[in-house]
């Protein structure tokens, strides 16, 4: 039997605008007023999300990304810094106890990664699992995925990487001291990869989308069923935005 899961594409937004998005319907699953979900999105302006228990200073160049107009935000998973710019995200929320939420982490990750996994599949990209949370593809990463566990309910997120600029990436996040900044870009160069640079094409987000839609309903067992987020939805989002994710003290707390 096919597990139904609502469908949510709702395209490209800021940085603090989809993470509020991500825990608003994190917040109605709980509550019982929204189905399970899968949701489909971009980010523009380009950002980076730092994981919930990095330190900013750390792990970000703050003026680098103001000179450049890109998002800084801090998500609620955690994990590490994530610099955000040609991919497609997606985030599933279940609830505990769902058949597709197991309660060993690893299974979880496995799981739910194996729909990414089958997307990638339909865009001619064999890849496969890299425990505890990664896709690779040709010895190359290729997604990063991220997960927690609050209001009895799962939420997990992660992209494909449409295209790659590791250049940019290490102009605005900071190099660990004792590495080498060329040598380290050389190491990234090596062992990540967008889909351009392993297809020698560009695909478009629309195709990555349609992939993705495809690869969950195969290997999830999915009844996906198109819909919007409601207005509580919309407007518990853009109160999260301004007032959490917006908010220099969420971004800077550690």
């Amino acid at each position: 039997m096919a597990h139904r899961l609502r469908l949510l594409k709702t395209g490209a937004h800021d940085a603090c605008f989809n993470m509020g998005l991500d825990e608003a319907v994190l917040e109605a699953v709980s509550a019982g007023k929204s189905e399970p979900t899968l949701r489909l999105y971009a980010w523009t302006p380009a950002a980076v999300s730092i994981g919930y228990f990095q330190g900013l200073k750390e792990e970000v160049d703050e003026a680098a990304c103001a000179e450049r107009g890109v998002d800084v935000v801090r998500r609620i998973t955690g994990g590490g810094a994530v610099f955000h710019q040609k991919e497609i995200t997606y985030s599933i929320v279940l609830p505990e106890g769902h058949a597709l939420a197991p309660a060993s982490i690893l299974k979880s990750y496995e799981l739910i990664c194996g729909g990414v996994i089958a997307g990638l599949g339909h865009l001619d990209v064999p890849s496969t699992f890299a425990p505890i949370n990664d896709i690779v593809s040709g010895g190359k990463k290729v997604s990063g995925n991220a997960q927690t566990r609050k209001h009895h309910c799962l939420l997990q997120h992660g992209t494909v990487l449409l295209d790659v600029d590791v250049d940019l990436m290490f102009t605005i996040l900071k190099v660990p001291v004792e590495k080498a900044k060329g040598k380290l870009i050389e190491e990234v160069k090596a062992r990540v990869s967008g889909l351009r640079g392993l297809l020698g094409r560009e695909v478009p987000y629309t195709d990555a989308e349609e992939a993705m839609i495809v690869g969950f309903a195969e290997a999830l067992g999915l009844e996906l069923v198109p819909d919007e987020p409601t207005k509580a939805e919309l407007a518990r989002a853009a109160e999260l935005a301004g007032s959490r994710f917006g908010s220099a003290e969420w971004t800077g707390k550690r």
